[in-house]
């Protein structure tokens, strides 16, 4: 399957089965490059497992899912993605620069000037706000400061897709709001496609679109505010509510 034109992430009927619980089951979305895409649902969901599945790290996926033009976990699409787990992937007996040093070095092995990689890491240093950190050791930092390593180590490359595992988990509300700001930027001004997760509803209004989650579901595909429209309230939490309760009554229905 090739992605349809206009179209950075697609899938069809994408299912995971770990063991005997169904962890996603027949998923049909697309995603929109340049733009932010908030995958929101609670603890527990499916949003990881969906993660690692368009990352192309998580065993057993049956159905089609097809990431900037190839299949998920093609090898020509490592360079063209940033992965962000909730745990962060540092050394922490290196430091933060030392860090991303590193992984520079193995992104674009003998491709690129070491003047040019300087100024690369200096760059993704400064977009995560950590430049009067740049000298610490990793272990001596924060989680939240941990977490923006590891977004730097991601933003090496320029990729072209962003997948960040509830990168804001642990900040906060100014460190939130600043790397909100930093999403915003590097879809407005790069281009880059961001899939985001996150279990707080209240990020949901920062997003460009929303895939909502629940046990390993899509209760919905649309803009915040074509979400509260439809459901005739304030906010995209009470509208996933309205869904969740929709749901329910559907299945009683059935039953």
């Amino acid at each position: 399957m090739m992605n349809s034109p206009g179209v950075a992430i697609e899938a069809r009927g994408l299912t995971v089965v770990r063991g005997n619980r169904t962890v996603l089951r027949d998923l049909d979305f697309t995603v929109e490059p340049g733009r932010i895409t908030g995958l929101l649902g609670p603890s527990g969901c499916g949003k990881s497992t969906l993660m690692r599945a368009v990352v192309g790290t998580q065993a057993k996926v049956t159905g089609t899912l097809d990431v900037l033009g190839s299949p998920a976990g093609h090898p020509t699409l490592r360079p063209r993605i940033g992965y962000v787990t909730q745990a962060p992937s540092v050394y922490t007996d290196l430091t933060v620069r030392q860090n991303l040093d590193y992984f520079a070095a193995i992104l674009q092995p003998g491709r690129r000037h070491r003047g040019a990689r300087r100024a690369a890491i200096a760059r993704a240093i400064a977009e995560v706000d950590l430049t009067s950190h740049a000298d610490a050791l990793a272990g001596t930092l924060s989680g939240g400061q941990l977490t923006r390593v590891s977004l730097a180590v991601a933003l090496l490359g320029t990729p072209e897709l962003l997948v960040l595992d509830e990168p804001t988990v642990g900040l906060d509300p100014v460190l939130r709001r600043d790397l909100w700001n930093l999403f915003h930027a590097l879809a407005a001004d790069r281009g880059t496609t961001l899939l985001v997760s996150s279990h707080v509803m209240d990020e949901a209004e920062r997003c460009h679109r929303l895939l909502l989650m629940r046990e390993g579901e899509i209760l919905a595909d649309d803009t915040p505010e074509a979400l509260r429209t439809a459901a005739h309230v304030a906010t995209v939490e009470e509208a996933f509510l309205h869904l969740v309760d929709v749901a329910a009554t559907r299945q009683e229905t059935v039953r």
